[in-house]
């Protein structure tokens, strides 16, 4: 359990991140953009962070030279790895069905995270389905919950390449174009800040749930 959870702590650390990404190149990033949107166990993975320093290291090694990864290969292959990953997990939302409700809390896997999508996808419709790519933990869950609704197979692909293709786009030239600036001397910095950033919207949404019940009492 402590390997567990300190390879889970080195994924959101700067030196972890870096060298995950020196060491593993572009499969071991198309691997995890695969888990954590296609696997339900795989929530705890960085997602907008990692792409982002992805980015990044097109544009520099992090130590003064040239990029170690390609733009265009690294756009291609993610974007493609996030629509088959949400395929997968829409495959077996409709395959679970409503059973996945029931499923008892283990070390990697909250019910919570279950219920929180399905609200967020009854809310959302369809656009949930491009919504959630923006949102950790929403996005690994949304596409299976909208398997378990039975969302139009048709619909699901169109939400989901459009929902794909702009979270990779977005994130990777993002950090493409940190990469390019003065800012790049100082990668340790930027990656500290990208993980932060990534994980507001969780930190927002935890302070939501503890303020309403205080809100009801007063």
């Amino acid at each position: 359990m402590e390997t567990i959870l300190e390879f889970i702590k080195s994924l959101h650390s700067p030196e972890g991140m870096g060298d995950m990404i020196r060491s593993g190149g572009l499969l071991l990033l198309a691997i995890i953009v695969f888990a954590e949107t296609g696997l339900l166990i795989g929530f705890f993975l960085p997602g907008d962070s990692l792409l982002i320093t992805a980015g990044i290291f097109t544009s520099t090694d992090g130590a003064g030279g040239l990029g170690i990864l390609e733009l265009w290969p690294l756009l291609i292959v993610l974007s493609i790895c996030a629509v088959v990953g949400d395929q997968v997990g829409y495959f077996l939302g409709r395959k679970s069905g409503a059973m996945i409700f029931e499923k008892r809390d283990t070390f990697l896997f909250k019910k919570k995270h279950v219920i929180a999508a399905h609200k967020f996808y009854e809310k959302k419709g369809g656009r949930a389905i491009i919504f959630a790519r923006f949102v950790p933990i929403l996005r690994t869950f949304v596409p299976f919950v909208a398997g378990v609704a039975k969302m139009n197979p048709a619909n699901f692909t169109k939400y989901n390449a459009v929902g794909g293709v702009l979270w990779v786009f977005s994130m990777v030239l993002i950090g493409h174009k940190l990469g390019k600036t003065a800012w790049a001397n100082h990668l340790h910095q930027i990656i500290i800040v990208v993980i932060f950033v990534s994980i507001l919207p969780m930190i927002i949404s935890g302070l939501k749930a503890w303020l309403r019940p205080n809100l009801k009492k007063d």
